[in-house]
C-alpha cells in the first residue's frame, strides 16, 4: 500500500476526514520566503540604529557643579562633545574638596553614551563614572570615585549659575 492508498484507509476506517493536509509548491514557496525573510530581517537590524533613533538629550558644551554636601568650593568641569549616542570629552577638578584630595581622582579624558534623557561615562583611566540624567541644562545623579555620590552639573559658565 502507497502513503495515499494509507491516508485514504484511515480516513475511511475512522470515518472522517484526513487530518494530513498536502501543501501545494506555491504555497510552499510563499512560506519559504515569509520564513527567510523573518531570519534575515531580525539579524540584521544594527544596534547603532537603535541607539541613534532613541538620543533624546544633548550633553555638548562645558558642565559645572558638584556633589550634594561637599565641602571646600570643589567643582567639578565636563568639556564634551556628542555624535549621536557617543560621548567623548574630558574631565577635570577646580577646588580642594574630598574629590581631588588623597589622589581620589584625577583630571583626564571621558568617553560616555547618551541614551534617551540619560548620559553614562566613564573616565579612560576608569578612576571615575557616572549616570546623570538630562534636563535641558542641568544634569543629576550618581558619579562614582571610591565611593558614590550624588552630583549636579549645569552647563556654561558657572558664574553665570549662581
Amino acid at each position: 500500500m502507497g502513503r495515499e492508498t494509507m491516508a485514504i484507509s484511515a480516513a475511511e476506517t475512522s470515518g472522517g476526514r484526513s487530518r494530513t493536509r498536502v501543501l501545494s509548491p506555491p504555497m510552499k514557496a510563499i512560506w519559504v520566503f515569509v520564513a527567510t525573510a523573518l531570519v534575515f530581517g531580525s539579524g540584521c537590524t544594527k544596534q547603532d540604529w537603535i541607539e541613534r533613533t532613541l538620543v533624546t538629550g544633548d550633553v555638548t558644551g562645558t558642565w559645572h557643579g558638584g556633589s550634594v554636601g561637599s565641602v571646600g568650593g570643589e567643582v567639578v568641569v565636563l568639556d564634551l562633545s556628542q555624535e549621536g549616542a557617543r560621548v567623548t570629552g574630558s574631565m577635570r577638578f577646580q577646588g580642594g574638596g574630598s574629590m581631588v584630595g588623597a589622589g581620589a581622582a584625577s583630571p583626564g579624558s571621558l568617553e560616555g553614551t547618551v541614551s534617551g534623557d540619560v548620559f553614562r561615562f566613564k573616565t579612560t583611566r576608569g578612576d571615575v563614572e557616572g549616570e546623570l540624567t538630562v534636563s535641558g541644562d542641568e544634569m543629576t545623579g550618581q558619579m562614582t570615585i571610591r565611593s558614590s555620590r550624588q552630583i549636579t552639573l549645569r552647563r556654561g559658565d558657572p558664574s553665570s549659575s549662581r
